[in-house]
């Protein structure tokens, strides 16, 4: 279980549940024992074993402390991320789009524009998604929707449109099949 929230990366207690197994595993190498038995005791994969024990044979057990969360993390202050939700509740339109849509391009835009921070459109939907927020696809209506001809053609039209469909008695294509007459 590598990501076990949905920020990415590993929680802290699972961070710190990793750590104390290399540690245990450094204290099995000071006793002699081997990373493939370490790996079998701990119930770990060889593979993880035997780095843990090059790490450890380099720089002793703190080789094998946690070095923390990983990447960089937010770029935007929790009075930045505040404000950015503020301008995303206000909408596009108030922000000289064309329309209602905030897509991650148009908002990696708003806040280079207005924090002076660079986002990638990626970056952004991670950290919408980090937000709580959630993107969804608008339905689309045509300009010109006549619901009455609309209506009208789907009595006269679709119906005929439609191929009939099978007799509702049973069958069976087998040329062997009893049901043959």
């Amino acid at each position: 279980m590598r990501y076990s929230d949905r920020s990415g990366g590993l929680s802290g207690t699972e961070r710190e549940r990793r750590e104390a197994l290399r540690l245990r595993a450094a204290d099995m190498f000071s006793g002699g024992i081997k990373p493939p038995r370490v790996a079998q005791l701990l119930g770990v994969t060889r593979k993880s074993a035997c780095e843990w024990h090059r790490a450890w044979l380099k720089g002793d057990k703190a080789a094998l402390a946690s070095k923390g969360a990983a990447g960089t993390g937010c770029k935007l202050t929790e009075a930045q991320l505040t404000r950015l939700e503020a301008f995303l509740d206000e909408g596009a339109i108030a922000h000289e789009w064309d329309d209602q849509r905030w897509t991650s391009a148009r908002i990696a835009a708003l806040i280079a524009e207005r924090f002076h921070v660079r986002y990638t459109p990626r970056g952004v939907a991670y950290l919408m998604e980090r937000l709580g927020w959630s993107f969804q696809v608008p339905a689309h209506r045509a300009a010109r929707r006549d619901d009455e001809e609309l209506a009208g053609w789907k009595r006269r039209v679709l119906p005929a449109l439609k191929a009939p469909g099978r007799p509702g008695a049973p069958g069976s294509s087998s040329p062997t099949s009893p049901d043959r007459t």
